[in-house]
């Protein structure tokens, strides 16, 4: 492939490990060229955490983690030339951009092009009427009835891609389709129309081969004695090579674990992929049915083929409503009769507590296939077990009626069974999620530099 462009995946979730991103920027510096670091963190669970903490604290609501991601590799970046960009501003955007600023004078760089990519967020009075219309009848009454907290759109790529044109150094978003934090750059530097679909959706699976970080390198793949993966203590994070056809590679920095073969690779390009010829992002429909993966040997993987359709009418969109406050509590059982002890510990729970919509989980039993109402397949007979787990949990929009299960749930180191230990409790405030579709008009995408400068 010549006339490539590299780009380097450093975070595949909230969470993720911080030192993937230091090997990832060597293999960048030594391979040279034109590349970029992304960092992929955010999901719909991690923003609708972020927008309760930007409740709590206004300045907060970015990617807790992100001075640990950036601060080993930023300053190399940008001597280099490498352009980061990142939706770790999740529900703050402009709270991260400060904060890399910051983190940017500490190393005593000079003033960085930072840019806010905005639009997102269509949560004000002005969308509200707008929204109740397109929301199903079920979702529109539970609209109706509940404090809508957040409500954030997925982007397209077109303002990551404008604002680098633009010489930004840093580029910040909230809620962008995965894909986009991959087919920004790609557009930016070899400078397709934007009603190429072919390289769109070329551009698009590339990003989403990238969105989960270490899925594609033998992380997720692994399963000991059927898919052995080598090194998994210092798996690699996944670089993609595209050139201006289209043609993708995937690979990993050398020296660092983990694998990419067909196998992982197309493990990756089929995840979340409910229909292959119609994957729909903000930028292109991606069709996958006519792809060709080809295995190079030593963790090299092409894909070509790939297809492009005109880009939906419509933008989805995640709306945040108050969903009250969940309970969890725990508490072990060991020795002799440990399950029935824990059973009892369950039946105590509903007695005490009939008034709750209760889910009841023995960790060691059957907790991973039980249903939501915590009463699927229980093993007969625990003979086997010498320890067993119980969780209990409970959701309600009243948080007094919540707080009663780590009450009740701790008051059994006593009320019995006999034998039960190392309790825990948590008691959060909870957050339920409505999808709806909405018209690109109603969207205003845009971006800005941070301390102001608008574009």
């Amino acid at each position: 492939m010549t006339g490539i462009y590299r780009i380097a995946c450093a975070a595949g979730f909230s969470g993720d490990r911080t030192d993937v991103a230091r090997p990832l920027v060597d293999e960048l510096l030594k391979q040279g060229g034109a590349g970029c670091l992304i960092f992929e963190s955010l999901a719909e669970r991690t923003l609708a955490l972020a927008q309760l903490e930007r409740h709590q604290n206004s300045e907060m609501g970015y990617e807790p983690l992100l001075s640990e991601m950036l601060e080993p590799v930023l300053t190399d970046c940008v001597k280099a030339g490498i352009p980061i960009i990142g939706n770790f501003g999740a529900a703050n955007p402009e709270g991260a951009a400060k904060l890399i600023s910051a983190i940017a004078k500490q190393q005593g760089l000079p003033n960085l092009r930072i840019a806010i990519v905005k639009g997102d967020d269509i949560s004000g009075a002005e969308y509200r009427s707008e929204i109740e219309k397109l929301l199903s009848p079920e979702d529109h009454e539970i609209f109706l009835q509940s404090e809508l907290v957040s409500a954030n759109v997925y982007l397209g790529a077109r303002e990551i891609a404008n604002s680098l044109v633009a010489g930004a150094q840093v580029v910040v978003t909230g809620r962008v389709s995965d894909p986009s934090l991959t087919v920004g750059p790609l557009m930016a530097h070899f400078k397709k129309d934007w009603n190429d679909w072919a390289f769109l959706g070329s551009a698009t699976m590339a990003g989403h081969l990238l969105e989960c970080g270490a899925q594609v390198t033998g992380g997720y793949f692994a399963d000991p004695g059927i898919k052995e993966v080598p090194g998994l203590a210092n798996v690699g994070f996944p670089i993609v090579e595209f050139d201006a056809q289209g043609r993708i590679c995937v690979t990993k920095p050398s020296l660092t674990g983990g694998l990419v073969n067909r196998m992982t690779v197309t493990e990756q390009l089929l995840y979340e992929l409910h229909d292959p010829s119609q994957y729909l992002t903000p930028d292109v429909v991606a069709d996958i049915t006519q792809a060709q993966i080809q295995d190079l040997g030593e963790d090299r993987v092409t894909i070509t083929g790939i297809q492009g359709h005109p880009k939906p009418e419509t933008l989805k969109a995640n709306l945040c409503i108050d969903g009250g406050w969940l309970a969890e509590a725990e508490i072990s059982y060991a020795g002799f009769n440990a399950y029935e002890r824990a059973q009892l510990a369950g039946q105590i729970m509903r007695e005490r507590l009939s008034g709750l919509n209760l889910r009841i989980d023995f960790i060691g039993s059957s907790s991973v296939f039980s249903s939501d109402s915590g009463e699927g397949p229980q093993f007969k007979s625990q003979k086997g077990f010498e320890d067993i787990r119980m969780r209990v949990s409970a959701a309600h929009i009243a948080r007094d009626q919540a707080l009663k299960v780590c009450r009740e749930v701790t008051a059994l180191y006593t009320c019995g069974p006999a034998g039960g230990g190392g309790v825990r409790t948590s008691l959060k405030p909870r957050l339920n999620t409505l999808v709806c579709y909405v018209p690109r008009e109603l969207v205003h995408a845009s971006y800005e530099f941070y301390e102001g400068v608008k574009m």
